[in-house]
């Protein structure tokens, strides 16, 4: 079984839970697990609240109005990317921003989504610049199912 959707969202707040129901309906229908799927979500709240946030490319005197989520359930595992056209994260490595303090009110959404998912990536955009923030989990199945991988 394999499911993929990718949407292009305004920079928008509105557009944050617009993704995220997207995502728990699709991972509902197909019969994931839905601990898994609430933890993914969380996830994908985060990634996307960063985008809208910090997503504009306002180094080069536009604002990008748009970013992207794209989401892969494939066979035991869900993947999520969501990509902005921003001014890139500073000193990316791949996986490892730099953790804010467990009280702050801002910076502590890559941390949660490292928390939430098996596999977390974090770098640039070649080219055009922005940033990719890419996820996956395994993926654990309901006893009713209808959509399990074979």
């Amino acid at each position: 079984m394999s499911i993929w959707w990718s949407l292009h969202l305004r920079r928008d707040a509105a557009s944050v839970p617009l993704a995220r129901r997207l995502l728990l309906g699709t991972m509902e229908t197909a019969g994931v697990d839905p601990d898994i799927s609430y933890d993914l979500s969380v996830a994908l709240s985060e990634a996307c609240a960063n985008a809208v946030e910090h997503g504009g490319d306002t180094a080069r005197g536009a604002m990008s109005e748009a970013y992207r989520v794209t989401a892969y359930l494939d066979g035991e595992k869900c993947r999520i990317e969501v990509a902005d056209t921003g001014p890139g994260f500073p000193g990316a490595t791949g996986s490892r921003p730099r953790q804010a303090p467990a009280d702050a009110e801002h910076g502590r959404g890559l941390g949660l989504i490292q928390e939430l998912a098996d596999h977390v990536h974090i770098g640039n955009k070649p080219g055009r610049g922005g940033t990719v923030v890419s996820f996956d989990k395994i993926l654990k199945w309901r006893e009713d199912a209808p959509l399990v991988a074979v």
